[in-house]
């Protein structure tokens, strides 16, 4: 069974002006649809036909590096998407609780957020996780994912260009900045840290 192109929890102008529209078409429906293409492409007629994504991730490290990019890819988008929020949202007792441990207070956690992004060298991805009970930011490379690790993921953030780019030109830090202010979907956290388990990409 193939997978399918997540569909964009909200419409196209419910992240702007923090994302407009113009970007969410080109980063949803070109970039994020041509990793799920080639992942299907590559996995037809195999063993891996079938399993799910997260399955296919992880036979894919350390084998097959074009496959394990574009599906970690097609997973890695698909998380970020309900990691904004076109409303905003409220964390919940829980992982308040647990941000005000680790970080002293939300806005001390989204100024992490911010530096960690900006300060992350070329293209990847930065990551709100939990492991044993605490909290913590994370950073990949490129296509890395966490959708394998020992790390529950709660939220992301795409700092690659093609995540910000038509909007804020080079400037990696405004987009951050817009993003993580008023965007962060706290509720979908909430339930990731709720569940105990990593989210399983939309089958």
């Amino acid at each position: 069974m193939a997978f399918d192109l997540t569909p964009l929890p909200y419409d196209d102008t419910a992240l702007a002006p923090a994302v407009s529209a113009e970007t969410l078409s080109f980063h949803h429906g070109k970039h994020h649809k041509t990793y799920v293409d080639k992942t299907n492409a590559a996995i037809e007629g195999t063993d891996l036909a079938g399993k799910s994504l997260e399955e296919v991730i992880a036979a894919a490290r350390g084998s097959n590096q074009g496959l394990f990019n574009n599906s970690a890819q097609s997973w890695n988008h698909g998380f970020y998407w309900h990691s904004m929020a076109a409303e905003s949202t409220s964390a919940s007792d829980e992982l308040q609780s647990m941000i005000d441990d680790a970080f002293g207070s939300t806005d001390e956690l989204v100024k992490q957020l911010q530096d960690r992004g900006a300060g992350h060298f070329a293209s990847g991805w930065v990551w709100l996780a939990e492991k044993g009970g605490k909290l913590s930011i994370e950073e990949t490379h490129d296509g890395d994912t966490l959708a394998d690790s020992d790390f529950n993921p709660l939220l992301t953030i795409d700092v690659w260009e093609h995540a910000y780019y038509l909007d804020h030109q080079n400037a990696r830090p405004a987009y951050l900045k817009a993003v993580t202010e008023t965007k962060l979907n706290w509720a979908f956290a909430s339930e990731n840290l709720a569940r105990g388990t990593t989210w399983t990409y939309p089958a």
